[in-house]
């Protein structure tokens, strides 16, 4: 309760912070464009009445010039005097005193002034008196984390019966981190959450939004979840593919090399779901499939060879096609193509010294993809409960994420 209300303070007193920033920036933002609207209104009023007063003083000026020449010639020399008189005569036969630069009216004028409408106070009040709540029950919590290699499946659920869900939102951090961040939004009630750390503890949390709802609900209780698997990785080196900086994605390039990518060991346990897939939309292709192309898991790595579909192997061709120890069966999966997704689980179900097939050591396998699966019973001469992960592709564009 204490660090749930700690946190809730923080929150919130971020949150106002924030919108006293944003909202003084806005009121600044206005002023400035008032005061430049005054300032426009200001320099287009006043330029006719600056240019009619700069007429009007220019005429006074020369009419003044001329008085003063009038002057003269009347009481200076009497051998200068017709000579003043003719030139003052010429000068005002050429200057017009008798009109003057149309001045506008007092209607035409501007008169500036401010118009503040008080109510936007009042407004503000009443949406600032309604903005935010404080909720301590929230309709949805974290109900499950499930190790996976590299990532953790995390699962929750509805708690309250009132609550109509329309979507999830699910955030994450490490617990040395000081924010969270968004992972998922959507529908479903579980998400696999990739690129987790293995042996460090990360926090989660989920909140829900109602159904025809903007606001999003009160978040759940805080939990940890950590896995101890460590993450699948392809092998580096192999010349006909490109790896992710992680190596959890490998991407068929153009080279005419061919050959099979393994995992870098053998990180696939009995028990375990492996999953085959990019992150979205699905093993998306832009090549064309061959009956060579290949996902699977097996026994050993066996370099030299073009394919999964050899002994101590069982994999899914990109036709659909399940193959065991080589042979293919009656069985068939939909083709893989753009946004397949190819999952394999393993349990053991005999161990023993001898079986009718021969060998000793027997794995009940399903393959799922499109919504379809097969089930079979994979025979070995050894005991293996961690196997390798492989896949070929003849053409290049094929691109698929392991986890």
């Amino acid at each position: 309760i204490r660090e749930s209300a700690t946190l809730t303070r923080d929150v919130l007193e971020q949150h106002f912070n924030d919108l006293k920033g944003t909202l003084k920036k806005l009121l600044d933002e206005r002023l400035m464009s008032l005061l430049q609207e005054v300032d426009t209104i200001e320099q287009e009023s006043i330029k006719p009445l600056d240019e009619c007063q700069k007429l009007i003083e220019h005429g006074v000026s020369t009419a003044d010039d001329l008085l003063r020449d009038g002057e003269s010639a009347v009481h200076g020399d009497v051998g200068q005097q017709n000579e003043k008189l003719c030139s003052f005569t010429k000068k005002a036969l050429h200057i017009q005193l008798d009109s003057l630069p149309e001045v506008p009216s007092l209607v035409d004028v501007p008169c500036l002034s401010a118009q503040l409408d008080d109510c936007l106070l009042t407004i503000l009040k009443n949406q600032i008196f309604r903005h935010g709540t404080v909720a301590s029950r929230p309709p949805v919590q974290l109900e499950e984390f499930v190790e996976k290699p590299g990532g953790i499946l995390v699962r929750w659920c509805k708690v309250d019966d009132d609550f109509i869900p329309q979507d999830y939102r699910l955030q994450y951090r490490k617990s040395t981190a000081s924010h969270f961040e968004d992972v998922y939004v959507g529908s479903e009630t579980e998400f696999i959450v990739l690129h987790i750390d293995p042996n460090v503890d990360y926090q989660f949390r989920v909140c829900a939004r109602g159904d025809g709802r903007q606001e999003w609900s009160p978040w759940s209780v805080p939990q940890i979840g950590r896995t101890t698997l460590v993450p699948h990785e392809w092998t580096t080196g192999l010349e006909g593919y490109s790896l992710s900086s992680r190596r959890n994605i490998a991407l068929r390039n153009d080279s005419q090399s061919c050959g099979v990518l393994y995992s870098k060991a053998p990180t696939y346990f009995c028990g375990q779901t492996l999953t085959f897939r990019q992150v979205l939309p699905g093993i998306e292709t832009v090549g064309q499939p061959d009956r060579r192309d290949s996902l699977g898991v097996c026994v050993e790595q066996r370099n030299g060879c073009d394919s999964l579909q050899r002994d101590k192997a069982v994999c899914v061709s990109t036709n659909g096609a399940v193959f065991v120890n080589g042979k293919e069966m009656t069985n068939q999966l939909p083709a893989v193509t753009s946004g397949s997704t190819v999952t394999f689980d393993m349990e053991v179900v005999q161990l023993g010294p001898s079986s009718n097939e021969g060998g000793n050591f027997k794995l009940r396998v399903t393959i799922s993809s499109n919504n379809r699966e097969v089930v079979f019973d994979w025979v070995l001469d050894q005991c293996c409960v961690s196997l390798y992960f492989g896949c070929s592709f003849s053409y290049p564009g094929w691109k698929v994420l392991v986890f």
